[in-house]
């Protein structure tokens, strides 16, 4: 399939590319176009979640492609990248469904689990034999998770008993297994656990009411004394640095998706502003349009440098918590001031979802709260300038 670079990427980042890795993300985006945009507005608004195209994208090895176990060719954190950044420029529901799949759930068990552990599961999660989720947030724990987690794990002999709740939790309405981080009674220390979600004591509830990343089934998570037996526990998994270390790598992926959302949200304006006729010629001719555009593109491309960056000291294996987290403060910062702009060229059909803006205008709000808000973000970054943490 023949590759050809976005208008978007004006500094031609793509060309970093190899060969295989191009003609995955021309696969890719050729599926995204003619499978996913067309329903994406539909589902969107009804808050349901399109299923069925769940195998078909899976098929094409997004889950596959970080993981040594599961990896179809040998490829680079740039491209992964812009693999997230080209699912989100179709639609950020679609991208976070892989994010939670490979990114957090596949990434705890690479990151924290035993070989027994991966040999078993990774596949099957890569696959979409089994659909995971991640469980950290709390109804009273968000931002304070490293502190304040409440879920509890307790060993009762060869097994773990896991008490508490979780919230906003992705892909939880339908996942087969969920990763529970709780915090251990006896020693204090969090831990994870692969939890199948059809134990008795654990129950889903879909959140309801969303004005952001509509498509995302969020559930409410109850855990009412769930037993889960020690082959299930995360054997690497024995703090909260442990947790850190899924989450580092799964923050720039939300760097690279906030990026996707702007340059979908600047597309879609690029193309109205040639149709739209106002004063007797297509507002793309009138310089406040001009001037817009400029600047969405700007913010574009200045995120987007950060992301290969960040993305090329993970492959070099130099990359830090505080680098991942100034890309999501920063990106996602930039993609809000971004969406915006694309909305403001639309004037009022700019609010509904037949130009798409509204659907990425609405969705930007999730992505810059969530993977740790940008006020903590740039705490991790402050204590990393100073030496000093300031958290508290």
């Amino acid at each position: 399939m023949i590759f050809e670079p976005l208008a978007s990427d004006f500094y031609g980042f793509e060309s970093l590319l190899t060969a295989p890795e191009q003609e995955a993300i021309a696969r890719l985006r050729a599926w995204a176009e003619t499978e996913a945009k067309p329903i994406v507005n539909e589902y969107w608004e009804r808050a349901e979640f399109p299923k069925h195209l769940i195998t078909p994208l899976l098929e094409l090895d997004v889950a596959r492609w970080a993981w040594p176990e599961t990896t179809p060719f040998e490829n680079s954190a740039v491209f992964r990248g812009l693999a997230s950044m080209e699912l989100s420029r179709i639609d950020a529901s679609i991208s976070t469904f892989v994010g939670v799949q490979d990114g957090l759930t596949m990434g705890s068990i690479s990151e924290c689990g035993s070989q027994e552990q991966q040999d078993e599961w990774l596949p099957k999660l890569a696959s979409g034999v089994v659909l995971g989720a991640f469980g950290l947030t709390e109804p009273q724990s968000g931002s304070d998770s490293a502190q304040g987690l409440r879920t509890t794990a307790t060993r009762d002999g060869d097994d773990w008993i896991l008490s508490g709740s979780k919230r906003w939790i992705g892909n939880a309405t339908f996942s087969d297994i969920t990763i529970i981080w709780a915090k251990d009674t006896a020693d204090g220390q969090v831990k994870g656990f692969i939890v199948p979600t059809d134990s008795p004591g654990y129950s889903a509830t879909k959140i309801e009411g969303k004005i952001s990343l509509r498509m995302v089934q969020n559930a409410d998570i109850t855990l009412d004394n769930v037993r889960v037996p020690e082959r299930l526990r995360l054997q690497h998994a024995n703090s909260f640095r442990d947790t850190a270390k899924v989450l580092r790598l799964t923050r720039a992926g939300v760097a690279w998706s906030s990026v996707g959302v702007a340059v979908g949200a600047y597309e879609a304006a690029v193309a109205y502003a040639k149709e739209r006729v106002q004063f007797g010629k297509p507002i793309a001719g009138h310089q406040l349009i001009q001037d817009l555009l400029s600047k969405c593109l700007g913010n574009i491309t200045a995120s987007m440098a950060m992301c290969v960056r960040v993305s090329q000291m993970l492959d070099e294996g130099t990359q830090r918590d505080e680098h991942s987290a100034l890309a999501k403060a920063f990106c996602t910062a930039r993609m809000r001031e971004t969406v915006a702009w694309a909305r403001e060229i639309m004037g009022g059909n700019g609010i509904v979802l037949d130009y798409h803006a509204a659907r990425f205008f609405a969705d930007a709000e999730a992505l810059y709260s969530y993977e740790g808000t940008r006020e903590m973000n740039a705490l991790i970054v402050g204590r990393a300038i100073t030496g000093t943490a300031a958290f508290v």
